[in-house]
Formats: C-alpha cells, structure tokens, sequence
C-alpha cells in the first residue's frame, strides 16, 4: 500500500464517520418524574421563583462553591439568575408560567440554548412533577455526539433537583 493510498482510505474514512454524525439527532429531549408531597401551585410557585428554585436546584448540591446571582423580578417571567460553577456558567430564565408548567430558557453560550420545563399533575397526596429538557444540538458534528449522552449525564441532575424538590416540600 502506497503513502498516497493510505492517506485517502483515511481521508475516506475520517469523511465517512464526519458525515455519518448527521444521521444523529439533532434534537434532544431528557425527562424524569417523581411525586412529591405537596400541592402542584407550591410547586409552581418554588419553580416560577429565581430564589424559590434555589431550594431544589440540583447543582447547589454537587458544587458548594455555584454562585448565583439573581436578575428580573422575584417571580414569573422574566425571573431568573445568573450560575457560575465548576460545571460551567451561564443564566436561567422564566420564560413562562400556567398553573401547572413552568419554562426556562437556559443560555450556556457556546454551549447551547435549552429549554426547560417543569410540569406538575395534582396526584392523591401531593404531585407528580415532570422535568423535561429540549436541546437542538444543531449540525456540528460533536454536538450530536455529546447529544448521544445526555440522557445519562442531565438525568442524574434532574433525579437529583427531583430530589431536593420533594425535600424542599415535605
């Protein structure tokens, strides 16, 4: 086998494995449930609140050293906080509220814009909550790759801030 003819079944398949990344999806979703035992308005209310989500945010939990600054009004859209940590910066935002959702829009910068919402169902005893993230990893190619193991990494975090809901509430 020639230099020349290495090179290109490389550059061949370097190009192969790049344009395979595109059959990958660009959107990504995350979701877990739990119940908690309080009221779906209380839950709202923590969640729709740029202080009232610091009760359950899930990466108080993990980084002591999160810094939080807190931006817009104390609740409803437009609420939200500015995060900086070891898990990396960026702002969250209330972008809507009903009686039973709240959404976020998160900004991560070149990380990407997800959005979040937090939906509660009134269930005998309390309320069953729905964390769900969307993510458009768009057409860069690591992107959808990273969007391959979402699922694993996010969900731990929302099973943890699920957690500290239902503390938070008990």
């Amino acid at each position: 086998m020639t230099l020349t003819t290495a090179l290109l079944i490389g550059a061949g398949t370097l190009a192969a494995a790049t344009a395979s990344t595109y059959l990958l999806p660009a959107n990504v979703s995350v979701e877990r449930r739990a119940t908690v035992a309080a009221a779906p308005e209380e839950v709202i209310a923590l969640a729709a609140s740029n202080t009232g989500y610091q009760a359950f945010n899930p990466y108080k939990s993990v980084d002591p050293n999160l810094q939080i600054s807190f931006f817009g009004p104390e609740s409803g859209i437009g609420s939200g906080f500015r995060f900086d940590g070891k898990d990396g910066k960026g702002t969250q935002t209330v972008a809507a509220v009903s009686e039973t959702e709240g959404t976020y829009d998160i900004d991560l910068g070149p990380m990407g814009q997800p959005r979040q919402t937090s939906s509660v169902r009134a269930i005998e005893g309390g309320s069953e909550v729905t964390w769900r993230m969307d993510a458009d990893m768009g057409g860069n190619p690591v992107f959808r790759v990273f969007g391959l193991f979402m699922a694993r990494m996010i969900g731990k975090t929302f099973d943890q801030g699920l957690a500290n809901l239902a503390a938070a509430t008990a």
